[in-house]
């Protein structure tokens, strides 16, 4: 079955930094928001690279999100998927990033997990004429990457935003 992605982007005039994922995972679609699952580790990776509390309600995620100039959104638009698996993935249709792109001054895109920048790369980026830099997963399917490490890979963000 298809599965469509029922998240709109989240981004500003002052984004610079685009975030791309993959897909929202199965949490994320009921909980109608960007990295719901609790045991994903994106929310504390940036609130690490940015030096602020981890935001605990969807309302504190957004505002750390557009406060540093960052935009939010995945590669994929509707696909084939069994539960969360990026591995299951098939049939991806991609995002119309400029919906983004035509709005806000995004300077850099970073993939959230090899999945994110593989689709990018094949399906965008000679859309975009943006090179997409890969980051390793903050899904926990991610084990090999502790949080230390993914922080200290993650700071480049903070670098660009």
């Amino acid at each position: 079955m298809t599965v469509c992605h029922p998240l709109p982007p989240l981004f500003n005039e002052r984004s610079r930094v685009l975030i791309l994922g993959s897909f929202p995972s199965v949490k994320s679609r009921e909980g109608m928001f960007f990295y719901h699952h609790p045991q994903n580790r994106f929310w504390k990776v940036l609130a690490a690279v940015f030096d602020c509390p981890v935001p605990e309600t969807i309302e504190e995620k957004r505002r750390l999100i557009l406060d540093h100039g960052l935009a939010l959104w995945d590669v994929i638009d509707r696909c084939e998927i069994v539960g969360s698996s990026d591995a299951s993935i098939r049939d991806a249709i991609p995002t119309d990033l400029s919906r983004i792109l035509d709005h806000a001054p995004i300077e850099a895109i970073f993939c959230n997990g090899s999945t994110a920048y593989r689709l990018y790369r094949k399906h965008q980026q000679s859309r975009t004429g943006l090179e997409a830099h890969l980051l390793p997963s903050t899904s926990p399917a991610n084990a090999a990457w502790q949080l230390p490490r993914l922080v200290e890979a993650w700071q480049v963000v903070g670098k660009e935003a």
